[in-house]
């Protein structure tokens, strides 16, 4: 007899997802992770680097006739959809003087409208589903004011409320919508970020220290979080954000005493 622990292992098995930006950092966690249960996965991203055992489909979440084609590809491929994370995603930093009408536009027309973009064109696929579920990665900065992140923090906000307001739509459907929110966590883009700091080993002590576990989140545990609420072990789980922070938002501990 095969124990609880080996079922959970392959709940996904015969599934079907599609995850954007799921070519690296947590969007390539992501993949594996649902690969590794039995999902049959399509990674929809702009970076064109191929994941072992997925199906690729370029994409941009910024342009309406890309994201149709993409997921039409997706759903003709594996033959149906029942998850979608939406992933894709980008950084922006400066307070609310730092960014110029432009680059507002532009985070927001990924962070924010590539989810409606993304989700909408999913929706007539998912409700032919079982097991239909969406989970958004949005962020900490919905929840906590960091400084010099008006507009990324903005972005991330709207999908927090957008992920709500989406769970509540389609409940009735049978469609449960999440979201993840990942503290600083160890990404290409942090990477990136890190090295343009003049100190980026200081820097780097200075996002750690940020969280109450003192280092940066690793992408496998964001990924284990989407998986969570993406997988149909989690039915009666919608409406949340699910955060994987350290104890950040939460916790209040006292300083650590310095030897």
């Amino acid at each position: 007899m095969s124990s609880p622990r080996s079922n959970e292992a392959m709940e996904f098995y015969g599934l079907k997802a599609v995850v954007t930006g799921g070519a690296s950092g947590i969007g390539l966690a992501v993949v594996e992770s649902l690969l590794s249960r039995g999902c049959h996965v399509a990674v929809l991203d702009r970076d064109q680097s191929e994941v072992p055992g997925a199906h690729f489909v370029l994409c941009d979440v910024s342009d309406d006739a890309s994201v149709r084609i993409a997921i039409a590809d997706a759903v003709k491929t594996l033959g149906g959809l029942d998850v979608v994370v939406n992933n894709a995603g980008i950084g922006a930093q400066g307070n609310v003087e730092a960014n110029d009408d432009d680059e507002w536009h532009r985070v927001f027309d990924v962070n924010v409208f590539g989810i409606v973009r993304v989700s909408r064109t999913a929706l007539p696929s998912l409700r032919e589903s079982h097991y239909a579920a969406i989970v958004n990665t949005c962020s900490i900065a919905a929840e906590i004011g960091l400084p010099n992140r008006a507009l990324y923090s903005a972005t991330k906000g709207a999908v927090l409320a957008l992920t709500r307001a989406m769970a509540a739509d389609y409940l009735n459907e049978g469609i449960r919508v999440n979201c993840v929110n990942p503290g600083t966590a160890d990404t290409p883009w942090v990477k990136r970020l890190l090295s343009q700091a003049n100190d980026p080993e200081a820097e780097l002590k200075a996002l750690a220290a940020r969280q109450p576990h003192h280092r940066l989140v690793s992408a496998d545990e964001v990924a284990g979080a989407i998986c969570y609420l993406a997988s149909p072990l989690s039915g009666s789980t919608t409406g949340t954000a699910l955060n994987v922070d350290g104890g950040l938002i939460g916790l209040r501990l006292p300083p650590r005493s310095v030897e």
